[in-house]
C-alpha cells in the first residue's frame, strides 16, 4: 500500500485599512504591546528583550485559539523610517507572518496594508491555515 506525502499549503491575502490618524500615531499602533490600546483581549507575554520594545527579534507569545492553545510570535522586520513591521508567528502546526505597512495618505489619514501569508506544516496546519484566512477576510 502506498501512502500519500504530506504537500505544504501557502495561503495568503492583503487588506488594506484606512485610518483618520496621523501616520506618526498610527504605525505604532501595529506593534505589539501598543495593541492593547485598540485589541480586545490582546494580552502578550513578553519574551524578549527584558522591557516592551518592539525591534527585529521582540518576541512574545500569547493565547491561541482551537486546536492551538499557545502562539509564538517574533518580530522578524522593523523598519519604523519605512512605517513597516512585519511578526512571523508559529505553532507545532504552521507558521505565518503578519505584515503591516503604513502609508500617509494625507496630514491626518494612514492607510494600512496588511498582509497575511500562512504555511501549513502538516495537514492540521493546512486546514487551520485556510480556516483562519477565512474567518479574517470575512467582511
Amino acid at each position: 500500500m502506498q501512502t500519500q506525502e504530506y504537500i505544504s499549503k501557502k495561503v495568503a491575502q492583503t487588506a488594506v485599512i484606512n485610518v483618520n490618524v496621523n501616520i506618526k500615531n498610527a504605525f505604532p499602533l501595529f506593534g505589539a504591546f501598543e495593541e492593547r490600546k485598540w485589541a480586545e483581549g490582546w494580552n502578550p507575554t513578553l519574551i524578549y528583550p527584558s522591557t516592551e520594545i518592539i525591534e527585529e527579534g521582540t518576541t512574545f507569545k500569547t493565547e491561541g485559539r482551537d486546536e492551538e492553545p499557545e502562539y509564538l510570535w517574533r518580530v522578524s522586520k522593523y523598519y519604523p523610517q519605512e512605517n513597516l513591521i512585519q511578526y512571523m508567528v508559529s505553532t507545532e502546526n504552521r507558521h505565518w507572518t503578519i505584515t503591516v505597512k503604513c502609508i500617509a495618505i494625507s496630514e491626518n489619514k494612514t492607510s494600512a496594508e496588511i498582509t497575511y501569508t500562512f504555511i501549513g506544516l502538516n495537514e492540521t496546519g493546512n486546514r487551520i491555515n485556510e480556516q483562519s484566512l477565512a474567518r479574517m477576510y470575512k467582511k
